[in-house]
């Protein structure tokens, strides 16, 4: 008996010093994240300050979903009488963890029903070429926008109107268009939408037209329509295009007048362009 009992102590004490000499993984330990309290029938908002790309509940006793870009609502599975989860929000430039329990009749009272996520709380992503996330790009272009126009590096008129490229600025990964309408006419201008292409300068035969669009990263103002004067600031994805091809800027009005306008912008333009310091 005490030779069985000798051997359990070493075969113990042996666990233990193997649990003591293991590595375990750099990173956050649960019991070091934000603790949030999750009561029956009541919905908790996360609210990001940029758009979240990814989320990830550890368990299936608490259901999510995004109601808005930037807006993570959960809440406790009906009949779940316990639940214990980690729940992970990943942003573009961040990743912040939770750890969410159901709040019982004490914690309850305390429970906050929307949790704005700090910066403490998150972590940065180091994610190659993801660039600037969309409340970066806001600040740069509301910072450019506050700068006065000047002359006109490019500009055309047609029906009425004049579309102007004030200023081009460059950034990391990203082209800043600061463009400028003017409406000579007497009939208000509602804006559909703005289309960028990359096409050929001149056009021989319809079968050999390359044409590439673009998609705006980000568009500072939204304006539905303007009476005399509109700017505003397009973001574009930093491209490169040859001499014998041009950069469209598009933009076109609701039918039924359907009045449309495009601003030819060169390479040496985009060349040209200024640098923004950080």
């Amino acid at each position: 008996m005490k030779n069985i009992f000798f051997f359990l102590t070493i075969f113990l004490i042996s666990l233990h010093t193997y649990a003591q000499n293991t590595p375990f993984a750099e990173g956050t330990k649960k019991s070091q994240l934000p603790i949030i309290y999750l009561p029956e029938n009541v919905s908790v908002h996360f609210i990001s300050p940029e758009p979240i790309q990814y989320v990830d509940i550890s368990a299936k006793t608490v259901v999510g979903d995004l109601p808005l870009k930037n807006v993570l609502r959960i809440r406790l599975k009906d009949s779940v009488r316990s639940a214990d989860v980690i729940v992970t929000i990943t942003g573009e430039k961040f990743i912040a963890q939770y750890h969410v329990i159901r709040a019982d009749s004490i914690t309850a009272r305390d429970s906050r029903t929307d949790i704005e996520i700090q910066p403490s709380d998150t972590r940065p992503l180091d994610i190659s070429g993801i660039g600037f996330s969309q409340p970066q790009l806001k600040n740069i272009a509301l910072n450019l926008f506050r700068k006065k126009p000047g002359k006109a590096i490019e500009h055309t008129k047609a029906f009425g109107l004049k579309a102007s490229l004030y200023h081009l600025y460059t950034v990391g990964d990203y082209i800043f268009l600061d463009l400028g309408y003017a409406n000579k006419t007497r009939l208000n201008y509602a804006i559909d939408e703005y289309r960028f292409n990359v096409d050929d300068k001149k056009v021989t035969k319809a079968t050999n037209v390359q044409s590439i669009a673009l998609k705006p990263e980000f568009i500072l103002f939204d304006n539905p329509l303007f009476q005399k004067t509109y700017r505003n600031i397009i973001v574009l994805k930093k491209m490169t295009f040859p001499g014998n091809k041009t950069l469209h800027i598009e933009l076109s009005e609701k039918q039924l007048s359907g009045r449309m306008i495009t601003l030819n912008i060169t390479y040496q333009d985009v060349l040209d362009a200024d640098i923004i310091p950080l």
